[in-house]
């Protein structure tokens, strides 16, 4: 009972947060000085050619009365103008891109496979090593692996990604030529070349989160290795397996998966960095695309489905949380 009262409320959360952000990303976009009607209207654009495109993109009433439709589209579909012209955006709708003539959630479902193999990929990569190394380390204080572990680490967290994704791609795809420069190929169309493809990419963003992890969690597992708990634990002559395994390694996790959920949201919603050097379209080169050529409902779609994606990670982490500590499910 206490679980489901715990989810409910987490979820109920999530719904007012997505609400909120859909509000603020939607005003923002309103106040924006260009106009996507006079985009689509194209040049040269008569006062009359430019009323009747606000009319067909429904941006002729006010700003509440387009969000409401906007949020009305998402759940029952929408329709943009009328008569044989009219199109039709099914549910979920988030938009209508009319520069290229094609629904926003179709276009983020394009280029989801992407983004979604590299954060994947990079988060199963950077989860072990990071939380692997971190542990160590804190298990081997001021040793030599220690000490080299968190040197790493350190360059990892200073370094930003576009110098680590150029001198990986320096190194491995031009003087060795041992992995391939850029580009994706679909899982489906070959699953080896596929994973050929992306681990550059992998490697280069988990080096880059491992470091974090590695900090994170040696930090947190030496605290809690010095709790009254753990001596009690080893007092009753626990192995230091089992010590670091079933008691200290439980509330090292806390902080790290509440980390994990937010960087995994982030790349999820595209790796704009990454997918740029790498040259890659996923989610974050169409929201670069969209921001250069103006192209506001897929800026605005984007933004939401992004938001929706860090949500939804936070509410299951929230979820994991619970798991793990359950004091938390009293707040």
């Amino acid at each position: 009972m206490r679980t489901a009262r715990f989810a409910a409320t987490r979820f109920a959360g999530m719904l007012l947060v997505l609400f909120v952000v859909a509000f603020v990303t939607f005003v923002v976009f309103y106040v924006l000085p260009a106009d996507p009607a006079r985009m689509a209207c194209g040049r040269p654009c008569s006062p009359e050619g430019l009323q009747l495109a606000r009319e067909f993109m429904g941006y002729d009433v006010p700003w509440y009365r387009q969000f409401l439709d906007f949020l009305g589209g998402i759940f029952g579909g929408r329709t943009f103008g009328t008569g044989a012209a009219a199109i039709h955006c099914t549910a979920p709708c988030f938009g209508w891109d009319f520069q290229n003539n094609v629904d926003v959630l179709s276009e983020i479902g394009g280029r989801i496979e992407v983004s979604f193999s590299v954060a994947l990929g990079a988060a199963a990569i950077w989860i072990v090593a990071g939380v692997g190394l971190g542990v160590l380390s804190a298990l081997r204080r001021g040793s030599a692996a220690d000490r080299i572990t968190m040197a790493a680490a350190m360059a990892g967290v200073s370094m930003p990604a576009y110098l680590a994704g150029m001198i990986g791609i320096t190194i491995f795809a031009f003087a060795l030529d041992v992995v391939p420069k850029s580009g994706y190929v679909p899982l489906t169309e070959n699953p080896a070349q596929w994973a050929w493809h992306l681990v550059l990419p992998w490697f280069v963003l988990a080096f880059l989160h491992a470091a974090i992890y590695a900090r994170l969690t040696r930090g947190q597992m030496l605290e809690t290795l010095g709790e009254d708990y753990i001596r009690t634990a080893r007092a009753k002559g626990l192995t230091e397996r089992k010590v670091v395994g079933r008691h200290a390694l439980r509330n090292v996790l806390l902080p790290v998966v509440t980390v994990f959920g937010v960087d995994l949201g982030a790349l999820l919603a595209g790796t704009v960095i990454t997918e740029r050097i790498f040259g890659m379209a996923g989610v974050g080169r169409l929201l670069v695309d969209a921001i250069a050529s103006l192209n506001l409902p897929v800026l605005l779609g984007v933004t939401l489905f992004s938001a929706l994606l860090v949500t939804v990670l936070n509410f299951l982490v929230d979820l994991c949380y619970g798991a793990l500590d359950p004091r938390a499910r009293l707040v």
